[in-house]
């Protein structure tokens, strides 16, 4: 026991040294005992404090906080199971059972019908132990008893006869593994590619079962900041990720820390707020971006590193945007320019047309009916014809 008091406003030194000194004889551990109980941790008179990186509980550690460990890009930080693209390819159901009105007799499960004796003879034992009706259509089935079929039977043993090449029969008794964990199992360990080759037909991507679309490890995905995982930050929307930003509210040395990296974050959300992209997840996946968002993302980035003398070169980015977005998108252009850079823009928006410096009007036509420099002028207003 280091010490002992009645929580009160005036007690933050004597809270202090007391932590401190109990941290050094507990060696970077400190029990905190709650007479009546600690309401944050439901109640329990105990609360176990660590000094170290490592849980006081289990005694897992872990490596400092670093950038990389936030980046599915990196190693360190990516999902070791689907290597940080937050999907896998697992076999699936719906790609094995294609005629969900046939029996399992009839061969409901491609590869696992009569013409291959030793699978459908795992399938019989199975339906037998269980009380599966066989001659049953597919779809008809409970869904326990795909579920048992599909994923296997957990613990519950059944006895499987085997007859091998020279007759002989013999017999296990052993948990039914299940077809997709079969499959699984074969995909992994066969050398034969002409076998890896047929089993890939039944294959799907699907969201990693690990970090469920995460893309982070465990660790980096259970790092909070104001409670919020960034795996729970990055699901929300631009503009309300920008919002939420804002209302976070850090004290002390670690507030002094935090403002320079909320600093950065706000910036960069704001920048892409300001070209119309408010409503995009930032867990949106780039090849789901059409053109027109994929050009802003970059025309984003390129205002965040404040580059001078640069020409930019746009095609039509007021493609697909509602009326008020666009006029933040000419604020934007209007912005880049006045960094000083020339932002040449591919444009039929009347708004975009007239925010210009210079107007060049190419035609008469497209392709190869055009070319042709009709008009050009400083403003709208005084157009200057020039025929070529």
């Amino acid at each position: 026991m280091v010490d002992r008091f009645k929580v009160r406003d005036d007690l933050g030194n004597r809270v202090a040294e007391s932590l401190e000194t109990a941290l050094r004889l507990g060696q970077g551990l400190v029990t905190l005992h709650f007479m009546d109980g600690n309401p944050k941790e439901g109640g329990d008179a105990n609360q176990v404090m660590s000094a170290k990186h490592s849980c006081p509980v289990c005694d897992r550690a872990v490596s400092e906080l670093e950038p990389r460990m936030f980046s599915f890009n990196n190693p360190y930080g990516a999902c070791p199971s689907c290597d940080g693209l937050g999907k896998r390819q697992y076999f699936s159901a719906e790609k094995l059972i294609t005629h969900h009105e046939k029996s399992l007799n009839q061969g409901a499960i491609n590869g696992w019908d009569k013409r291959h004796a030793y699978y459908f003879g795992l399938l019989s034992t199975v339906c037998n132990h269980f009380k599966i009706d066989m001659d049953a259509p597919w779809q008809d089935l409970p869904k326990e008893q795909q579920d048992l079929i599909m994923q296997g039977s957990g613990k519950e043993k059944l006895t499987f006869n085997f007859t091998d090449e020279r007759g002989r029969k013999t017999n296990k008794t052993v948990p039914f593994e299940g077809v997709l964990p079969y499959l699984e199992r074969r995909y992994a360990k066969t050398q034969s590619n002409l076998v890896r080759d047929e089993l890939a037909k039944y294959l799907a991507d699907t969201t990693c079962n690990v970090c469920d679309g995460a893309r982070l490890n465990e660790i980096s995905r259970n790092v909070r900041v104001d409670d919020q995982t960034i795996a729970q930050i990055v699901k929300l929307s631009i503009g309300d990720a920008a919002d939420y930003y804002k209302t976070i509210k850090i004290g002390g040395h670690k507030g002094e820390v935090a403002e320079k990296i909320f600093k950065e974050i706000n910036e960069r959300l704001n920048f892409l707020v300001s070209v119309g992209l408010d409503y995009l997840s930032l867990a949106r996946s780039a090849e789901t971006l059409s053109g027109g968002e994929a050009q802003r993302i970059r025309l984003a980035s390129q205002i965040g590193a404040g580059l001078m003398g640069v020409m930019y070169v746009l095609d039509e980015p007021s493609i697909g945007l509602h009326q008020r977005d666009n006029d933040r998108l000419l604020k934007t252009l209007t912005r880049l320019r006045d960094l000083g850079n020339t932002v040449l823009v591919v444009e039929h928006d009347e708004d975009a047309i007239r925010q210009a410096d210079h107007v060049i009007d190419i035609g008469i036509g497209a392709g190869v009916h055009g070319g042709h420099i009709i008009a050009q002028a400083r403003s709208m207003t005084s157009w200057q014809t020039k025929n070529r």
